[in-house]
């Protein structure tokens, strides 16, 4: 018979006697079925699984019997708010002789999408959008909450203007005294000197973050990725030809942004079809050295 081995998180005590709120793994690596509306697919995830300690002379929970409910998530169905209350429901029942009464779980991952150019048809290319779910089981009420990050262009309105202002100045010098402007002639002006001045933009972020319906189907996060991309109007493109790229210019012309803009964009096109959307925006300025952000969250 194999000699049987110490357990000290069973035999010993701890000597402070002290309740802890949470305790468990950050960290995990787990690949995670993703079912959507016209998707599925698998991703790798990290997982954050932790029960909380009420028991104040337990000196320590099991770990194992965590990990091996999280991998079993690899394994199963595709995630969804059922899968995720079960395995919370089960990492609380796996330490009920620790009086564990709680539990909660943080999976992370790219969301792959493939998207199509705006003009050019056939091509198309992945694009990742970092999802966060963030799932508790506190006291048998179980509550979850998904947050994504999306990537788009901001076109600073300012900058659009004083750009404009010297466009219009170069044009009346050019053209100084002359009673009639010969429509070729301005045209040819414009190829030349149209970007006299460009106004600034950059890469911007918005995260966010909704309540998702504990009974619901899904995670409704390719909804919530194309409602953000409306709202701004100017997502970032994977594989583009000339014709997309003056598409994608003409987009960022008409959808001048401050973040103030981008963040109510968003915040109004969430109000009437998210639970409690917060909304983060991030403009990593190219004017600057630092970042412009705004939130709009709940309630306020």
């Amino acid at each position: 018979m194999p000699e049987l081995l110490p357990d000290v998180s069973l035999t010993e005590r701890s000597p402070s006697r002290r309740p802890l709120e949470w305790v468990g793994m950050q960290g995990i690596d787990l690949p995670v079925n993703v079912a959507e509306p016209g998707y599925r697919r698998t991703l790798h995830a990290r997982a954050d699984a932790q029960v909380d300690l009420p028991a104040p002379d337990v000196k320590g929970i099991h770990m194992s019997r965590l990990y091996r409910l999280l991998d079993a998530l690899g394994d199963g169905d595709a995630l969804s708010p059922a899968v995720l209350e079960r395995c919370l429901q089960a990492m609380v029942e796996s330490h009920r002789d620790c009086e564990t009464v709680s539990a909660r779980l943080r999976l992370q991952f790219d969301l792959l999408a493939r998207r199509a150019a705006l003009m050019t048809e056939g091509l198309a290319g992945w694009k990742a959008y970092p999802v966060r779910l963030d799932a508790v089981m506190a006291r048998g009420v179980f509550t979850l909450r998904a947050q994504v990050t999306v990537v788009y262009s901001s076109t600073c309105p300012c900058s659009a203007a004083l750009t404009r202002q010297l466009i219009e100045q170069g044009f009346t010098q050019a053209f100084a005294g002359q009673a009639q402007v010969d429509p070729a002639e301005v045209a040819a002006w414009l190829r030349q000197n149209a970007t006299l001045a460009t106004p600034h933009s950059q890469r911007s972020e918005a995260i966010v973050a909704v309540n998702i319906a504990v009974d619901a189907a899904d995670f409704g996060l390719l909804a919530l990725i194309d409602r953000i991309e409306a709202a701004v109007g100017t997502a970032v493109q994977t594989a583009v030809k000339r014709a997309d790229e003056q598409a994608f210019a003409a987009l960022n012309g008409q959808n001048l942004m401050f973040v103030e803009d981008a963040a109510r964009r968003i915040q109004a096109a969430l109000d009437e079809a998210c639970d409690r959307p917060a909304v983060h925006v991030r403009h990593l300025e190219s004017l600057h050295p630092h970042d412009a952000v705004a939130w709009a969250e709940p309630g306020r």
